[in-house]
């Protein structure tokens, strides 16, 4: 299960490993254009928020970790649907991504 970190003070998402990859493009890709965007998930049960959004901005700290060494396989079929996704609603929705609750 890998780590998405976001500012370098907030708990770590947990994304699987494949998925994490794909995001990692198309997050990438946004920030590359210069082009900021919400990103939305649900956090694990216990914690304070039940749904959290964050404003993802080239000059915000971002940490993508894997558990795995070897990088995964890229589908760029997924890339664009995820990129097609995010670029209709301007939120970069985890829900259906994340790792187990």
């Amino acid at each position: 299960m890998g780590r998405l970190r976001y500012d370098g003070h907030s708990d770590p998402i947990l994304i699987e490993d494949a998925t994490l990859a794909h995001l990692k493009i198309v997050i990438a890709t946004k920030l590359r254009r210069q082009e900021s965007f919400m990103m939305t998930w649900q956090p694990p049960e216990g914690g304070i928020d039940r749904r959290a959004s964050v404003w993802i901005h080239p000059a915000i700290p971002l940490q993508f970790g894997f558990d795995e060494a070897e990088p995964p396989a890229v589908d760029p079929q997924r890339i664009q649907e995820i990129m097609q996704a995010l670029n209709a609603t301007g939120d970069l929705q985890l829900d259906h991504l994340t790792g187990p609750r």
